[in-house]
C-alpha cells in the first residue's frame, strides 16, 4: 500500500501521520503483522485503516526506541509496551498515532457540514454545551466537530478507567477557544475522574480536525 508519513506538532505532543492510498492496498501488505490472521475477517477498507494506523503507531513508538508493532487487545484496542500509553485514529485515507508515558488519546474526524452537525448536534453535546458553542467565535459546525473529536480523545485516553460504554453526554465541554478546549466528565464517564477538568488542543488541517489530549 502506498503511504506517506509525516509529523506534526499539537501541543504537547508530536503527532505520526500516515497518508494512504486504499486503492493500492493489497492482503500481502499485512503479512507483517504478527497477529495479521486476527484481520482475516475484516473487510478491505478495515484492513487499509488498520495498517495505516499501525505504521503511524510504528513511527511514533520509534521515539522511544520501541520497534514492536502494536497487538489487538480484548476490546479491539491498540495493545502498547509496558510504561508507554498511546493513541492511533483514522479518518477517509488519514491515520495518526500518539505515545506518551502519560496517558493519551488522538482522534482524527472529517469536518462536519451544516446538515450534519443540525443532525448530531443533540446526541454529542447537551442544551447548555449547545448555547457555549453557539457562543463561541466559531462556526457552530466546526465548534461541534471539535467537541464530538475531543470527546473521543478523552475516551481514548482514559478507556481503561472509563465506562464501556460512557456515551457523548458522559462528559461535558466548559469551554472552547481557537486551539484549545476544556472537557469535565461526570462519574457516568468514570467515578474516578467525575468532575476533573481535562485540556485538549485541537487543530484544522484542511477539511479534517485533530484533537489530541494534553
Amino acid at each position: 500500500m502506498k503511504t506517506v508519513h509525516t509529523t506534526l506538532s499539537l501541543s504537547p505532543h508530536r503527532l505520526h501521520r500516515i497518508d494512504f492510498d486504499p486503492a493500492t492496498f493489497g492482503e500481502h501488505d499485512l503479512l507483517w503483522l504478527p497477529y495479521c490472521a486476527q484481520l482475516a475477517q475484516a473487510g478491505r477498507k478495515r484492513k487499509a485503516e488498520h495498517l495505516a494506523g499501525r505504521i503511524a503507531a510504528i513511527h511514533a513508538l520509534g521515539e522511544y526506541d520501541e520497534k514492536g508493532v502494536p497487538g489487538i487487545g480484548e476490546a479491539r484496542q491498540p495493545m502498547w509496551p509496558a510504561g508507554i500509553y498511546g493513541s492511533i485514529s483514522h479518518s477517509a485515507t488519514t491515520a495518526l498515532a500518539v505515545v506518551s508515558r502519560q496517558p493519551v488519546g488522538v482522534d482524527i474526524e472529517t469536518l462536519f457540514t451544516n446538515q450534519l452537525s443540525d443532525e448530531l448536534a443533540d446526541s454529542i453535546v447537551d442544551s447548555r454545551e449547545q448555547t457555549l458553542l453557539r457562543a463561541a467565535p466559531l462556526p457552530f459546525p466546526l465548534a461541534l466537530t471539535v467537541a464530538f473529536s475531543a470527546k473521543e480523545s478523552l475516551f481514548k485516553a482514559w478507556s481503561a478507567r472509563a465506562a464501556p460504554r460512557p456515551g457523548f453526554h458522559s462528559a461535558r465541554v466548559i469551554a472552547i477557544g481557537p486551539d484549545s478546549l476544556h472537557l469535565q466528565p461526570s462519574a457516568h464517564f468514570s467515578p474516578r475522574l467525575a468532575g476533573q477538568t481535562f485540556t485538549l488542543h485541537w487543530a484544522k488541517i484542511a477539511q479534517q480536525i485533530v484533537t489530541v489530549t494534553q
